[in-house]
């Protein structure tokens, strides 16, 4: 035989051979046909999402990357919302109970017996220890704040000890934490995504890996991080050892797409399940007012007000009357209106609607131009004067809209803004110092407790500096931090409730705008959906079911 022939042959009983294997094997044959790898994913069932593209879901490492946050970690307690009230409370989750010392300054946790980590080892008092001694130590933590009112954690984030003091451990499921002094908002504190609990033997053997690597970013809660390719998407599949239940759908199948118009074609070709619209601009439109979507739309409160900062330190605005004026003259229904369509509510005070502390009785602060005029000729400004209003230059198009008719609303009483567009580092830097006469922004909460929204902004002197409000009242301010320690809850709500009054009704100091609808907007393919409880965009996806 010839060498051309046999190499014929040969060439002949391979293909005789590939022909063969493929009609034995008529599972090829269809267009669902995935080659078995030891890295497959099945995603049939999976909710389909989409989020921008995160850097890093450490919890203690990110403040605004919060998905996994919330579905493969857990937290000691969470917060529980009712959406047709607007009003929530603080639940048990990890730690099935606590005490608090008379004198607040003393929680004793006991935990869930049974939790386990996805990686099945065993929840314990120590993983907790881990988890704060970490968060005050780790140099890339963003969330410490939640935990420095612990007895010692100044001490563990300047190197000065090697412990915190104010954690103790009884057992493998009791424990304490011990505050420096009192603070009412430490347990709504330990609700935040950043207070996630971590296991302590896989974290540290994980070490930079954690929160970059799913398989060694290992939590309690009700998905298991599975795949991250960055810029593409994120997978985390049910645990379906978790100790609250298996999760009712099989997993989360995450697209990182930035684009607002790409995810609204991602939505209408069925390759999403639930999108978010809260930051899609005229995009939303399209779905909030159109038939074909109307009853698939589903709304809850985001925590959070848009409101106007004004100098006290710059004249004319450290005259009330002044100030007041400002605030009469703004049509604030026509501004929401205008800007986000309708969807959300006026807000008269400091603390939003669904947060602990709000007040629905506060007198509504009403549109009276005419009265606004009268309060400026008082105070001897007849023929108005000039108000410099900043905003950044990377501000979105909602927010110049905003500041654009806040603008044309003051000149109608005589005011002459001064629109300025300030870079926005510089931005920052200016409104820090104190220098920045007025802006409008939004302040969405961090955690459920009125102290995250009034003391950040009128808590101490250095806080009203650098949030340009430089408001004067010592009284007050002192007041403020006092409130922070006591101990009775209805005592502390009715003091913050005062203080507001104080601080925006007479004072004319904040001019509280609006909250907004937080609105998305769910496939057929989706049961069981809420808007969670929050000030960010993140929700927990336990309870949602992926019908076929």
């Amino acid at each position: 035989m010839n060498q051309k022939k046999a190499q014929s042959l040969t060439i002949f009983s391979i293909l005789l051979l590939l022909l063969t294997s493929c009609a034995a094997t008529p599972a090829r044959e269809s267009a669902k046909y995935v080659p078995e790898r030891a890295d497959y994913i099945n995603t049939d069932g999976f909710l389909k999402l989409a989020t921008d593209n995160p850097d890093i879901v450490d919890p203690q490492c990110t403040s605004e990357h919060y998905t996994i946050a919330l579905n493969v970690f857990d937290r000691l307690v969470e917060v529980q919302a009712d959406a047709e009230q607007g009003s929530s409370e603080i639940v048990p989750s990890l730690a099935e109970s606590w005490e608090i010392s008379p004198d607040g300054l003393t929680y004793t946790f006991h935990l869930r017996e049974g939790v386990t980590f996805s990686d099945g080892s065993p929840l314990t008092a120590s993983d907790v220890g881990f988890t704060f001694h970490r968060l005050l130590t780790h140099p890339k933590a963003c969330n410490q704040d939640i935990a420095t009112a612990i007895l010692g954690a100044e001490e563990l984030m300047r190197g000065e000890a090697e412990s915190l003091a104010g954690f103790q451990a009884y057992g493998d499921y009791d424990f304490s934490f011990t505050l420096a002094q009192p603070y009412a908002a430490f347990l709504a504190c330990l609700s935040t995504p950043g207070a996630s609990i971590l296991d302590e033997e896989s974290t540290s053997a994980a070490g930079d890996a954690f929160g970059q690597d799913p398989k060694q970013t290992i939590g309690t809660g009700a998905f298991v991080f599975q795949e991250w390719k960055p810029g593409l998407r994120m997978l985390l599949s049910a645990n379906a050892d978790c100790w609250a239940g298996a999760p009712r759908c099989a997993g989360l199948d995450i697209q990182l797409v930035s684009d607002s118009e790409t995810q609204r074609l991602l939505f209408e070709r069925g390759e999403l399940d639930i999108l978010d619209l809260d930051n899609m601009g005229s995009e939303a439109e399209f779905f909030v007012h159109g038939d074909i979507y109307r009853d698939k739309l589903r709304k809850g409160t985001r925590v959070g007000i848009a409101y106007i900062a004004l100098n006290a330190s710059v004249e004319p605005l450290g005259d009330v009357r002044v100030r007041r004026a400002l605030q009469l003259a703004l049509n604030r229904q026509l501004l929401l209106d205008a800007v986000y369509s309708g969807r959300g509510a006026l807000e008269n005070g400091i603390f939003p609607r669904g947060l602990i502390g709000f007040n629905p009785n506060l007198p509504e602060i009403p549109y009276d131009p005419a009265e606004a005029v009268r309060l400026l000729a008082e105070a001897g400004y007849p023929d108005g004067f000039s108000l410099s209003i900043s905003y950044p230059n990377d501000a979105t198009v909602s927010l110049r809209e905003l500041t654009t008719l806040i603008a044309s609303m003051w000149r109608e009483i005589g005011v002459r803004p001064v629109l300025l567009e300030v870079p926005a580092d510089e931005y920052l830097a200016q409104r820090k110092s104190g220098q920045m006469a007025c802006y409008s922004s939004t302040w969405s909460a961090d955690f459920n407790d009125p102290d995250n929204f009034i003391y950040t902004f009128f808590g101490t002197e250095a806080n009203t500096l650098s949030r340009s409000l430089c408001y004067a009242d010592g009284g007050v301010i002192r007041r403020v931090q006092a409130a922070r320690a006591m101990v009775d809850a209805e005592t502390r709500i009715k003091e913050y409730q005062d203080l507001e009054r104080k601080i925006v009704q007479e004072d004319a100091a904040w001019i509280p705008l609006f909250s907004k609808e937080h609105i998305f907007v769910v496939s057929d393919r989706v049961d069981g959906f809420r808007v969670s409880w929050n000030g960010w965009s993140s929700n927990s996806y336990r309870d949602v079911a992926v019908n076929s």
